[in-house]
């Protein structure tokens, strides 16, 4: 998509928004990393104050697409930190989304990729590898599947049922 505002997306596709295929996330996220406006299809997970899938998920190639993760809302450690945005940014993820917190947030602001996140916390997550990939999760008051689209921009977060054009 080439770079349309989550607004404009918004007022070009009513019907979209009636009969939610197109959802907005409530506005409760920050933003970080350096690319403000990112897009791409989802892929979920679902953890609690652990970023061990996080991590394996970020090591993969990303092909454009956008990480979601549903953190349970912690806001008690970070989930994400400075080597994997690096690392996502270098294996060509969009962006990330986590309902939780992230670390290393001057590292994160550095990097070329579109981050979003709660709120920073200085404590690190637990490692025990434990979660739920490409389920459906609920974060933002949205429900998000594995393979939907999600759109970033300053004035928020749309999910969509399929790729967009305007």
């Amino acid at each position: 998509m080439a770079l349309v505002t989550t607004a404009e997306v918004c007022d070009a596709n009513p019907q979209l928004i009636v009969s939610g295929e197109l959802r907005a996330l409530q506005p409760i996220f920050k933003i970080y990393g350096r690319r403000q406006v990112f897009s791409g299809p989802v892929v979920t997970l679902k953890v609690f104050e652990d970023n061990v899938l996080v991590r394996e998920f970020l090591e993969e190639k990303g092909n454009g697409r956008v990480l979601v993760v549903d953190g349970g809302g912690s806001l008690r450690c970070a989930i994400l930190g400075g080597n994997p945005v690096v690392q996502a940014q270098n294996n060509g993820w969009a962006g990330i989304v986590v309902n939780g917190c992230v670390r290393d947030v001057d590292e994160i602001n550095g990097c070329d990729i579109g981050v979003r996140a709660l709120a920073p916390h200085p404590m690190k997550a637990n490692k025990k590898g434990i979660g739920e990939k490409h389920v459906p999760i609920t974060i933002a008051g949205t429900r998000i599947c594995d393979g939907e689209w999600l759109y970033a921009d300053t004035d928020g977060i749309l999910i969509s049922k399929m790729e967009l054009s305007v």
